[in-house]
């Protein structure tokens, strides 16, 4: 890794809760009453190697609060974005893949998930909503219409390639070509600014989601940014091309990265390090729309992703999908008046979490099927007297949807289906072919000593006895463990 790299990467990682400054922006005032608005920025793929290359969220690491331990609900797109518009879990949302009966869009819609959502919650309570980038898998701009709760629309189909797609700007389809202002990112960006500045101007309290879908494969870079990082490779740590003992079926015959591997995971990489730098630029962008406006020491801006990304760790060549940290641990980072600069939370967090948080923020009732709980506590500097211990992460496999964007390409991983919870200390893993795995992250952090076997029979009862209550769980009480 490079030095600039690494020196952006250890103040985020070695951030503490030694400072009880409230975030702010200099010269602007924190909300003296009334609500906050909320800007979300929702990255695809984005896994925690490419922190180092996101300048803007390292600042917003120092003005703010950084979760050391958030995890998604699957490492997979749609259940994983599901869970967050909802504050609900796959066994609750019904939404297990990408697509097919138990995923998708269609799924989320057909169960009637879009009606009560983040977005309709905000929007009852007075807010502008408006929602950008990518929603659902398998969304069609050109004939699915506008769910409910958003005021703004500008969302695509498929537009992981950034340039030769279609936008549905609130209703009407605008398509979109190969030339440098089509980057998908950067019309957002502006898109962005444009809604910020209006919503301001109405003295309106707003909510924006910018979800992109960079740097999801193929991993396309501003045409400004293609020549970045010349010479960059990806990490090479303890789990790199290595297998961890005892590993399930699905993984156990995997033979070591061929130098072609290597060499291509280190292009993605690469690629993917370029990529993200259009989403840094957007973060910047917002943030100097907040100064103009005059909001942004009254907006709480959200940083994190749908899940991570495996590259070259467990012999596994660019994919996701499994049950380790690099899919499943992802950064959220979070300012905004009354959070705590320059804290770390430690507690488990999830994505169901930022819908019952952006409730609490607007001063909005959570629904009793809600899954998840406020993080509005934590972000303050106050432990709550009950928090989970473990967050619950759901998968149905293997993925053989030829449609789906994030089928697992050859040697990439494709995981059969499986439950897991993490806790601060550890991951457990229970296979529906009855495999298991047991990490224990705090002498093992890069979960190669698979342990299930070796575990004490009561401690090995009470992990099994943990999981199976919270694949039954529903709403916050019980879903807490």
């Amino acid at each position: 890794m490079p030095q600039r790299a690494r020196s952006l990467l250890i103040p985020l990682l070695a951030l503490t809760v030694a400072s009880t400054a409230v975030a702010c922006v200099p010269g602007q005032p924190a909300a003296a009453g009334g609500k906050p608005n909320i800007v979300l920025v929702l990255t695809d793929d984005l896994s925690m190697n490419l922190l180092p290359y996101l300048p803007h969220v390292q600042e917003m690491a120092r003005n703010g609060t950084s979760f050391a331990n958030y995890t998604v609900t699957d490492s997979l797109c749609c259940p994983s974005r599901s869970s967050l518009f909802t504050g609900m879990v796959p066994h609750d949302t019904g939404v297990f893949t990408n697509g097919g009966k138990d995923g998708g869009y269609r799924a989320f819609h057909g169960r009637g998930d879009d009606k009560s959502t983040y977005a309709t919650s905000l929007q009852q309570a007075g807010y502008r909503t408006a929602m950008m980038g990518k929603y659902l898998n398998g969304y069609q701009p050109k004939s699915d219409g506008i769910p409910p709760g958003w005021n703004e629309w500008d969302v695509a189909g498929n537009g992981y390639g950034e340039f030769d797609y279609d936008l549905n700007e609130n209703g009407t389809v605008k398509r979109y070509g190969t030339k440098p202002e089509n980057y998908l990112v950067d019309v957002m960006a502006e898109k962005a600014a444009s809604f910020v500045a209006s919503s301001a101007a109405d003295h309106t309290p707003f909510a924006m989601e910018l979800a992109t879908f960079a740097p999801h494969g193929p991993y396309t870079p501003a045409p400004r940014d293609a020549g970045a990082f010349p010479g960059l490779t990806a990490p090479r740590g303890p789990a790199y091309d290595t297998l961890p003992s005892s590993p399930p079926s699905w993984l156990a015959s995997r033979t070591p990265l061929t130098d072609r591997e290597k060499q291509e995971i280190d292009k993605d990489f690469r690629k993917r390090a370029q990529a993200v730098q259009s989403v840094d630029k957007m973060i910047g962008t917002v943030q100097a729309a907040l100064d103009k406006a005059g909001v942004r020491g009254n907006t709480d801006l959200v940083f994190t992703s749908d899940n991570g990304y495996h590259m070259g760790e467990y012999r596994l060549t660019p994919g996701k999908q499994t049950a380790f940290d690099t899919d499943v641990h992802v950064p959220l980072v979070v300012t905004g008046p009354g959070v705590k600069a320059g804290a770390t939370v430690d507690q488990p967090a999830e994505n169901i979490d930022l819908r019952p948080t952006f409730e609490a923020l607007a001063g909005a009732s959570t629904p009793a099927p809600v899954d998840g709980e406020s993080l509005v506590p934590l972000l303050n500097g106050t432990a709550p007297p009950a928090w989970r211990t473990v967050g619950l992460v759901e998968h149905h496999g293997p993925d053989f949807d030829k449609n789906d964007p994030d089928k697992p390409a050859k040697n990439s991983g494709n995981p059969t289906t499986y439950e897991a919870i993490r806790s601060t200390a550890y991951t457990y893993v229970e296979y529906a072919d009855g495999a298991k795995e047991y990490y224990d992250r705090t002498t093992d952090p890069q979960e190669l000593h698979n342990t299930a076997a070796q575990l004490p029979p009561e401690k090995a009862r009470k992990l099994h006895d943990t999981l199976r209550a919270m694949v039954s769980c529903h709403g916050a009480a019980a879903c807490r463990h």
